[in-house]
């Protein structure tokens, strides 16, 4: 094994956990599952289980030195870079029949994500990100032109999900845009590195929900950070704020960061 893998290595190997992911899935999708209640009240099912298992496994086998960050089983430290998986992002889609889920890998080096791949199960449906080249389909990705809010087209998963101060720059936000569009967790993310949506805004997301999106979204052209404009790390307070074009996040970052709000 080399000691630093090239990154189309390290793609291809991110792609391949992925298309194990998919059977998995897809095994357990519409089927009777034995849901659990998280101790943040989010379900877990046997498929985000037995995923992690298995792409923690593989990775464990290929690059042991490397750390792993998953949804369900925590940490594993490592000297290397870090994997970090999301193995049903959309949980509460998946267990309503929903096929608008995801599986999702990041590698974070040196604090920032360096690869993403964003996987549709349901839709056979899969974006690529790293630096200069963001995929889907295995064609380019690039985001819209938008550069205004009333012409931006905007998603979150779901209102609930803005809190106190949020809720009200939520509020705010959402009343200048020209289209709203609720659910879809990561595909919305997918959907703004293609062109078909414009603004992705969502707060109490994790290091696993967020990461894999950042390479996907900037090498596609667009602007991922926190409320603050900051880079996405593993550190990150889980505010998100993903936008088409540098113009609409800046017009946008304007109101999430307005503290008199």
């Amino acid at each position: 094994m080399a000691a630093h893998p090239a990154p189309a290595e390290l793609l291809a190997f991110a792609e391949d956990l992925a298309d194990s992911a998919r059977p998995v899935a897809m095994r357990y999708f519409r089927t009777a599952l034995d849901v659990v209640a998280k101790a943040d009240a989010s379900p877990v099912t046997q498929a985000d289980r037995a995923i992690e298992a298995l792409l923690r496994v593989r990775i464990e086998a290929r690059f042991p030195d490397h750390g792993i960050f998953g949804e369900e089983m925590g940490v594993k430290p490592g000297d290397g870079p870090v994997w970090v998986i999301d193995p049903i992002d959309g949980t509460k889609s998946f267990v309503t029949g929903l096929p608008l889920f995801g599986t999702l890998i990041a590698l974070v080096d040196a604090g920032r994500p360096i690869l993403g791949v964003i996987d549709m199960p349901a839709l056979g449906e899969r974006w690529t990100g790293q630096p200069g080249q963001a995929l889907f389909g295995g064609a380019p990705a690039r985001t819209s032109g938008c550069r205004t809010l009333r012409e931006a087209r905007f998603f979150t998963t779901t209102p609930e999900g803005f809190l106190g101060a949020d809720a009200a720059r939520y509020r705010r936000l959402v009343s200048q845009v020209g289209i709203r569009r609720f659910c879809g967790d990561c595909y919305a993310y997918g959907l703004l590195a293609s062109g078909h949506c414009d603004l992705v805004a969502e707060a109490g997301l994790q290091p696993y929900d967020y990461l894999a999106l950042v390479p996907v979204i900037e090498a596609a052209g667009g602007v991922i950070t926190d409320w603050d404009g900051a880079a996405l790390t593993l550190g990150s307070d889980g505010r998100v704020l993903a936008a088409a074009t540098p113009d609409l996040h800046g017009a946008a970052l304007a109101i999430l960061r307005d503290r008199d709000i």
